[in-house]
């Protein structure tokens, strides 16, 4: 794992300051959700990925109500259509 070289203060809220290098480096920017881990004695942020609730995928996502599907899933959910029920095989 690479370091910065800089070390960072917890303030009172217990918030930190992710270095600008890093966000650039791994993409991330502001409103972006970052999972927190413990591993061992070392704490872990890790980008979360949004992807389609079905296949996973991150490209071409649209909202459903308040989830993300993308557009191939969407056109075989269509193909599905009223009869589909969440409780169905």
């Amino acid at each position: 794992m690479n370091s910065t070289g800089v070390p960072r203060r917890i303030d009172h809220l217990g918030r930190i300051v992710v270095p600008v290098e890093l966000r650039r480096m791994l993409g991330i920017s502001p409103g972006d959700e970052l999972e927190v881990a413990v591993k061992g004695d070392s704490v872990t942020l890790t980008k979360v990925r949004q992807g389609c609730v079905f296949c996973g995928t991150e490209d071409d996502l649209r909202s459903f109500r308040e989830r993300l599907i993308c557009r191939e899933c969407t056109t075989g959910v269509s193909e599905v259509g009223p009869s589909f029920s969440a409780g169905s095989p």
